[in-house]
């Protein structure tokens, strides 16, 4: 059997802004999408026509699936956790995806002994990146 675990993220309306975002934060590129109303993909309402019903997005170590869904619920209790392996990349990568983000853990050495962040973007996703120090 083969498995792989990958996170699908449900936005209101804006899954095609946050994946160019996370596109310019250079996490990869979506790879697959699809859209309401478009190709015979059925309309809920009105309001979703050219909206996201279906993507994939990928980079190196990267995999996760999003859409819009008008009555989505809000993120919570579940984040992405990065693993890096420098902390020059950790910290790049914290500085881009924190452009309008709420820094809830900044970038420091915690208690574990890793170079840890926290953060939750301006679309509602919660990110942690991870250095472990013997990495770094």
């Amino acid at each position: 059997m083969t498995m792989q675990q990958s996170n699908y993220l449900f936005f209101t309306t804006g899954c095609e802004q946050a994946l160019a975002f996370y596109t310019e934060c250079g996490l990869g590129q979506v790879v697959e999408v699809m859209y309401y109303g478009a190709g015979g993909i059925p309309l809920k309402n009105e309001a979703m026509r050219g909206k996201i019903m279906h993507s994939r997005f990928e980079g190196p170590g990267v995999l996760f699936y999003a859409s819009d869904n008008d009555d989505a619920e809000p993120m919570r209790g579940s984040a992405h956790i990065l693993m890096t392996d420098s902390r020059e990349q950790t910290d790049q990568l914290f500085e881009r995806l924190s452009q309008g983000a709420n820094v809830t853990t900044p970038l420091a050495v915690q208690p574990w002994g890793d170079y840890f962040g926290k953060l939750t973007d301006r679309f509602g996703v919660q990110w942690m990146l991870n250095c472990p120090i013997r990495a770094a």
